[in-house]
């Protein structure tokens, strides 16, 4: 049975906005413009972070909008499938700004007024992902589902917003194209990234479209396809890319001291052998979860059920 007719009445949707969209508003608003408010030392780290916060910002601010108008029936896919993937997005955005902006650029500043904005901007960061996680743990309550895509498999879900949020983060180390462009080897590690990526994307889009409850069985077997792929394809990855960026048999820098842009003092961004760690650590990270899902879809064919959704 389908639960998309499933809504949480205009008062209960109204307590939401006032106790979590307007916080969320309010701490993303204020991170942002107390990074903004830095100038030229914001940095490429901060001009970064302060554009995930405003991402977060505007999304927040426009599902706040749907759902008080009342608009959200309109949509053709489950809103709060849309609703519970974005709190769970935004919440690891959040949390990536808070760590990566703190350890990669505010222990630099020195201490003064600078310094005090940076701290507060990364405090107020932390307070919106402790929001976004609130919502994704009460949303089950607010629509009175006892099972939905995000509940009924919540491991699931959540291992494919970790790989595609992982994978999303890599490509913005991958933006600096010296790290990779004119080695084959390399080249291929970025293909293998977007390819997971947009594997994990396309079942993301089919579970949020209810298509798992279409064809269950043959959406396992997929599921199980898709996840073996991904993980040779990461181990792949995994042993070029540091092969090839840290050995010097293959032309790779095993010390960060032999990084000519690598210093010690602030320099507002991360230098490549920074971003080449960066990569490899990710990556580890991602074949981890890969490796997670291809086993949770292996026991999910192998016990051959998964039941319909039920509204309570």
């Amino acid at each position: 049975m389908s639960t998309r007719s499933t809504s949480p009445d205009g008062g209960a949707m109204f307590a939401v906005c006032c106790c979590l969209h307007l916080p969320q508003l309010f701490s993303t608003c204020v991170a942002f413009s107390l990074v903004a408010d830095m100038g030229f030392w914001r940095g490429a780290i901060g001009n970064w972070s302060m554009s995930l916060w405003c991402v977060c910002f505007a999304m927040t601010l426009l599902i706040s909008i749907v759902e008080l108008c009342r608009a959200d029936s309109e949509f053709p896919f489950f809103w709060c499938n849309i609703s519970v993937t974005y709190a769970c997005y935004a919440a690891l955005i959040c949390l990536a700004a808070s760590i990566i902006y703190s350890i990669t650029y505010v222990q630099f500043v020195p201490y003064g007024p600078y310094r005090d904005r940076a701290i507060a901007a990364t405090a107020f960061s932390c307070i919106a992902s402790v929001l976004y996680v609130i919502e994704v743990a009460g949303m089950r309550a607010w629509y009175g589902i006892k099972e939905i895509f995000f509940y009924k498999n919540t491991i699931s879900a959540l291992l494919k917003v970790l790989e595609t949020f992982v994978a999303g983060v890599i490509f913005a180390f991958l933006s600096n194209t010296s790290l990779y462009l004119h080695q084959p080897a390399l080249e291929w590690c970025v293909a293998v990234y977007s390819i997971c990526f947009i594997l994990a994307a396309v079942v993301l889009l089919l579970g949020l479209a209810e298509w798992k409850y279409m064809l269950s069985r043959t959406f396992s077997i997929f599921q199980l396809v898709l996840s073996l792929l991904s993980v040779l394809l990461s181990i792949s990855a995994l042993v070029l890319w540091p092969l090839y960026q840290f050995s010097e048999e293959f032309g790779g820098q095993p010390q960060r001291s032999s990084d000519g842009d690598c210093r010690d003092e602030l320099t507002h961004d991360m230098c490549a052998w920074d971003q080449r760690l960066a990569v490899a650590v990710l990556t580890a990270i991602n074949l981890l979860v890969y490796v997670a899902d291809l086993g949770y879809w292996a026991h999910q064919v192998s016990v051959g059920t998964e039941d319909q959704p039920r509204v309570s």
